[in-house]
C-alpha cells in the first residue's frame, strides 16, 4: 500500500520502519523544521560558543525487549548512551537528544515543515491538504501519530469514536527555561526534581558527548505550568531562574542564553491502548498517549500499529 503518516516523531517512524520492511510505500510529513518531535534540541549560538539544550525529553529508558534492542542498536552507532545522572537506566540522544529520531529519520522520506490541516477520504484512499494545498497522493491509508489534541481535531467524523478516546485523553504543559552561563555555576548538583515549582531540573552540559558553555534545562511542574500557561516567555524564565537559585542556594550570574519554550502537550496521557487502527477505513492512530507518558511508549505504540496494519 501507499501510506501517509502524520507525524515524523519517534512512533510515526517506527511504525514507518516496520511498514517499509513489509513492502508498504510511505511518506511522511511533520509541521516541524526537523526531526526531535517531543526529543527535540535547539542550538543558540553564543560569544561563548555554541549552546544546545534538550528541551523536550530529558532521558528515557528501555524496558521492553523489542526497545532494548532498538537501543542497542543506536548505542552501537554511537546514536545513545547511559546518563547515570538521571538514574542507573537512564538513556539519552548523543551528542543531542534528538540523535535516535534523526537516525530513524534519515532513511524515509519526511516532508518537513509540512502542516497538514485536512482529510478527505474519497473512493480512491485518502486525500490530505497542506496548509491549505492539495498533497499528491492518493494514499491507501492514513496513520496519525501526533499528540491526542492534535489527533483529536483531524479525526473529526472520520472515526467518532477514534476522536472521543483523543479528545478524552489530555496532556499535560511544561513550561521549559533553558539557561546558559559562560562559567559553570558552582553547584555539585547535576539533577534534581519534584519541586512544586519546578518538576525537573538538569545540567545539560553533563550529558555524554555534551561541549560548550554550562547549560541548563529547567521544565515547570505540570501544575505550575498549568497555572501559567499563558504568561509571557520573558515572566516564565524570571520566575523559574528566581526558583532554580533558590533551590541551589545560590545566586546567578547574567547569563549567556535566557529563554523559555512552551510544550503545550508535553506529559501525554493514557488512553489503555496500544494502538488504533480501523481496517475498514484504513485510519490507524499511534503515540505515546495511547500506552503512557514515556519516550518508549511512543516506539512501541508506532510497532504496535504496523503490526495492525501488516495483519
Amino acid at each position: 500500500m501507499k501510506i501517509a503518516i502524520i507525524g515524523s516523531g519517534l512512533s510515526g517512524l517506527a511504525c514507518a520502519d516496520q511498514l517499509v520492511a513489509a513492502g508498504h510505500s510511505v511518506n511522511l510529513f511533520d509541521k516541524a523544521r526537523g526531526p526531535g518531535g517531543r526529543m527535540s534540541t535547539r542550538r543558540i549560538n553564543t560569544t561563548a560558543g555554541q549552546v544546545s539544550f534538550d528541551h523536550g525529553a530529558q532521558y528515557f529508558t528501555a524496558r521492553d525487549p523489542a526497545f532494548q534492542t532498538m537501543v542497542g542498536h543506536w548505542q552501537d552507532s554511537g546514536a545513545a548512551a547511559r546518563w547515570p545522572a538521571a538514574g542507573p537506566d537512564a538513556w539519552v540522544g548523543v551528542p543531542t537528544m534528538n540523535a535516535p529520531v534523526k537516525a530513524l529519520a534519515a532513511g524515509h522520506d519526511v516532508a518537513w515543515s509540512s502542516r497538514i490541516d485536512a482529510l478527505a477520504r474519497q473512493e480512491n484512499g485518502w486525500h490530505l491538504q497542506c496548509d491549505g494545498a492539495p498533497v499528491d497522493g492518493p494514499f491507501d491509508a492514513l496513520v496519525l501519530a501526533i499528540p491526542a489534541e492534535q489527533a483529536a481535531s483531524l479525526l473529526g467524523s472520520w472515526h467518532p469514536d477514534f476522536q472521543t478516546i483523543a479528545a478524552q485523553t489530555v496532556s499535560a504543559p511544561c513550561w521549559t527555561a533553558l539557561l546558559a552561563f559562560e562559567t559553570p555555576l558552582p553547584t555539585d548538583t547535576i539533577t534534581f526534581r519534584d519541586d512544586a515549582v519546578i518538576g525537573w531540573a538538569a545540567r545539560n552540559a553533563d550529558k555524554p558527548g555534551r561541549s560548550g558553555p554550562d547549560s541548563w534545562v529547567i521544565q515547570a511542574s505540570p501544575s505550575w505550568s498549568t497555572d501559567h500557561l499563558e504568561d509571557d516567555p520573558e515572566q516564565v524564565v524570571a520566575a523559574l531562574s528566581a526558583r532554580f537559585a533558590d533551590l541551589l542556594d545560590i545566586s546567578l550570574p547574567d547569563p549567556l542564553v535566557a529563554t523559555a519554550h512552551r510544550w503545550r502537550y508535553a506529559r501525554s496521557g493514557t488512553a489503555d491502548h496500544k494502538a488504533l487502527y480501523s481496517e475498514e477505513k484504513r485510519l490507524g492512530v499511534c503515540g505515546d498517549w495511547l500506552i503512557g507518558p514515556r519516550v518508549e511508549c511512543a516506539w512501541l505504540s508506532g510497532v504496535a500499529l504496523a503490526a495492525m496494519i501488516r495483519a
